[in-house]
């Protein structure tokens, strides 16, 4: 397993509650987590820790990219590790895939920091395959971020 990090931070103008609520419901990230070129399937979803979700990430152009599960698809399954309202999300990613480069598990940990302007939401992934590429990657957690952004802020509360 590798042991690159990779990790991105975004100034959200969404409270950390209405974040972290996002991320406790179902239909919300099947909305905002996939990045841009992707659309989500929640297959299973239980917000607690210890609990876990599997998403099918379906590519909306697959001839230009391989999906890691199939020819168009990523699966993965993530558990919800540690679970800190309105702070803290830590979860393990399993990734689905016959390639080693792709294989294996991911900690992801999002940090959500209240500032007066909103919340700093920062992704930090540990243990990356080597086979994600850094700058799709980067390109990746940014463009998810940023869907954060457009699903919180429109909801303020």
């Amino acid at each position: 397993m590798s042991k690159r990090v990779d990790s991105a931070s975004k100034l959200i103008r969404a409270s950390a509650s209405r974040i972290y609520q996002a991320f406790a419901t179902r239909n919300a990230m099947e909305t905002w987590l996939p990045p841009q070129g992707m659309t989500g399937r929640m297959l299973n979803f239980a917000f607690r820790e210890g609990g876990a979700y599997r998403m099918r990430l379906t590519y909306n152009e697959p001839q230009h990219v391989a999906g890691k599960t199939s020819a168009d698809t990523d699966e993965v399954e993530v558990r919800f590790v540690k679970l800190v309202e309105g702070e803290r999300i830590e979860q393990a990613v399993a990734f689905n895939s016959e390639d080693s480069a792709f294989s294996g598990e991911m900690r992801i940990t999002w940090v959500l920091e209240p500032l007066p302007d909103g919340t700093l939401v920062t992704v930090k992934c540990e243990n990356v395959p080597p086979g994600i590429r850094p700058e799709d990657h980067q390109a990746g957690l940014m463009s998810t971020l940023n869907n954060l952004a457009s699903f919180t802020e429109g909801a303020r509360k």
